[in-house]
């Protein structure tokens, strides 16, 4: 009984590696797209927060400029911190009383502690933070 053998390569064998191939590409490609949508998720939800707080930032920065342009606000600032006057108003300049002197203010002197020469080396050589 000799049988013959058929041919060691197949086109069925051949078709199923191929089809195993194709499907391991389409594997690995699928892959790679849900790690960029995941990486590009990330990215996006961290933008979506800074444009956020940029969003409050820009509130905040135009509430402040509506009160610092109002006319109440302006008027009480020229009052208090600009020294300035209306027409007809009659500003008060405090003056010192004729003949005296004013007095200066000592400025406190500060007194270094005294260090040796050899714990100035010391702290040289050893870098401790205190002399």
């Amino acid at each position: 009984m000799n049988r013959m053998k058929g041919p060691i390569f197949s086109w069925k064998a051949a078709a199923l590696i191929a089809g195993l191939l194709v499907i391991a590409y389409l594997m690995m490609n699928f892959n790679s797209r849900i790690a960029e949508m995941r990486r590009l998720t990330v990215q996006r939800e961290s933008v979506a927060a800074r444009l956020e707080g940029l969003e409050e930032t820009r509130t905040a920065l135009t509430t402040q400029i509506a009160e610092a342009t109002a006319e109440g606000a302006v008027i009480e600032w020229a009052y208090q911190e600009g020294s300035m006057v209306r027409p007809g108003d009659n500003p008060v300049v405090p003056l010192a009383p004729q003949g005296s002197t004013p007095v200066p203010t000592p400025a406190p002197v500060v007194q270094r502690p005294l260090v040796k020469s050899w714990q100035m080396w010391l702290w040289l050589f050893t870098d401790s933070s205190t002399p």
